[in-house]
């Protein structure tokens, strides 16, 4: 078996890519916890259909792009929009990711005024999805870009735009640069930076038209943004076939060369005791009046992660789930969650940077929400063993480092010890399981120890070993060598 080159990367323990076997243990699934609602999209110019939320941090800031739209169902169960004359984009900016501003960018008039955070309008708004581009040969008028659905010739297309300060948009050209799939959601698209090269995600239908089949993602590359390879349909190995509305793909900062996704699920439920039970009957039989399907399909999200961009370990268990019954929850729509992760400062004082996600409340209520939620730094999954104990073995690696760093964490009576091996599974002297320092606490980043209190593994930097882990009533989130 030819060893896995780490190098002094970090590594996420959110599939088997290092695991040979495992006993007493699992990969468990982690859970975001609800925090509090940042944006309530009561502006004139927003509505009950905000949503498709992306979201960077940009020297200091964070930033926010969203779609302002408010549907409505008439009595004859036509839907459409008012309030709203068109879907627009709207932009807010934070320092925490917790307060956000909408600055008045007086682009483009509502009610005769400019006073509004609108920065794009017409054709290209639907799923608009913005990033900023490290790339560094992007040019300074692109440095910020974004993708955007519409019509064009009668056809669903998508249009690539570019910004030079991330408010003023136009197109990189007049002819869309994809025109072969459905686009009805948020399409997305940014630059690999491991790869060099630009990946979207864009959504279509199995059945090969609009509404046929089943709703699902599809992936291409491209070398500068414009020119896409005939987009491919992902990979799923062991997963069950589902709907998936949107994607969220993005390269994981703290390990670039791992895609996390965070897919929303569609399911179509039908009226029975339980959905009639659920939270604003009266506003799911008036949604349903347009299609049934509004008023008793519901949506979740769930989590995916990939190494190369095509191929994904897809987790059939929620990752957030639609929560306690409330007003505004258990409907379609809810818990899109946004494109591209934030690292904010958490509320525990002393305590390190979390990750913070946005999910969409109260969709097509009189107002849209936006909701944050926290989750541990890189804790998407966990290594995780009982009291009772449990073990992990890797499969034969190399590492460019002299130290092993952990993000863990324990109960006060567990601990985690590591073993390192040769390749063929002996213990190396001096670093067997008995003479390991327990690990134990919670940190995002701790060195393992050996023969009280030495962590140097210089020596055997380079040479194909394999770890041991023996956790118990621990979790083990990510390791890197440094």
């Amino acid at each position: 078996m030819t060893p896995i080159d780490l190098g002094s990367r970090r590594e996420l323990l959110v599939d088997d890519f290092l695991i040979d076997r495992m006993e007493g243990a699992e990969l468990r699934l982690q859970h975001p916890t609800p925090a509090e609602t940042v944006m309530v999209f009561d502006r004139p110019w927003e509505g009950s259909g905000c949503g498709y939320v992306s979201v960077f941090e940009d020297e200091g800031r964070f930033r926010m792009y969203y779609k302002a739209w408010h549907l409505a169902v008439a009595a004859d169960g036509a839907r459409g929009a008012s309030d709203a004359t068109s879907l627009t984009i709207c932009y807010a900016e934070s320092a925490d990711g917790i307060h956000w501003e909408r600055p008045e960018v007086s682009l483009f008039e509502h009610d005769g005024s400019t006073a509004n955070n609108i920065v794009f309008v017409g054709a290209g708004s639907h799923g608009f999805a913005a990033f900023k581009d490290p790339n560094p040969d992007a040019p300074a008028e692109a440095r910020y870009k974004a993708f955007g659905h519409g019509m064009h010739d009668g056809k669903r297309v998508v249009w690539a735009h570019q910004s030079v300060d991330g408010i003023h948009w136009s197109r990189m050209r007049e002819e869309p640069v994809l025109d072969c799939c459905a686009f009805d959601s948020q399409n997305l698209a940014f630059f690999d930076e491991v790869r060099g090269e630009y990946r979207c995600y864009v959504r279509d239908f199995t059945g090969g038209d609009l509404g046929k089949g089943l709703r699902g993602i599809k992936t291409a590359t491209s070398p500068d943004f414009l020119e896409w390879t005939e987009p491919q349909w992902l990979i799923y190995p062991g997963a069950p076939d589902e709907q998936l509305y949107t994607n969220q793909v993005c390269a994981y900062p703290r390990a670039p060369h791992i895609f996390v996704g965070f897919p929303e699920r569609y399911v179509e439920r039908g009226w029975s005791p339980s959905m009639r039970a659920l939270p604003d009957p009266e506003n799911r039989e008036m949604r349903a009046r347009s299609q049934e399907r509004y008023g008793t399909a519901l949506s979740d999200c769930l989590l995916m992660t990939s190494r190369d961009g095509l191929n994904f370990k897809r987790w059939a268990e929620a990752f957030v789930r639609p929560g306690i019954e409330r007003t505004g929850t258990w409907a379609y729509g809810d818990h899109y969650l946004q494109w591209q992760l934030l690292a904010t400062r958490s509320a525990l004082p002393g305590a390190p940077d979390e990750l913070s996600l946005y999910s969409v409340e109260d969709y097509w209520q009189k107002r849209s929400s936006l909701r944050r939620y926290t989750l541990r730094t890189d804790g998407f999954v966990a290594l995780n063993a009982p009291a009772t104990g449990g073990e992990m073995v890797t499969k034969p690696l190399t590492f460019a480092g002299s130290a092993l760093m952990l993000n863990f964490a324990t109960s006060a009576a567990g601990e985690i010890r590591v073993e390192l091996q040769d390749a063929s599974g002996a213990p190396l002297e001096g670093f067997a399981l008995a003479e390991c320092d327990p690990v134990f606490g919670d940190a995002l980043e701790r060195a393992v120890t050996w023969r009280d209190g030495c962590s140097d593994l210089s020596a055997l930097a380079g040479k194909p070993v394999r770890m041991r882990f023996a956790l118990r009533d621990a979790d083990l989130f990510s390791l890197k060598f440094q």
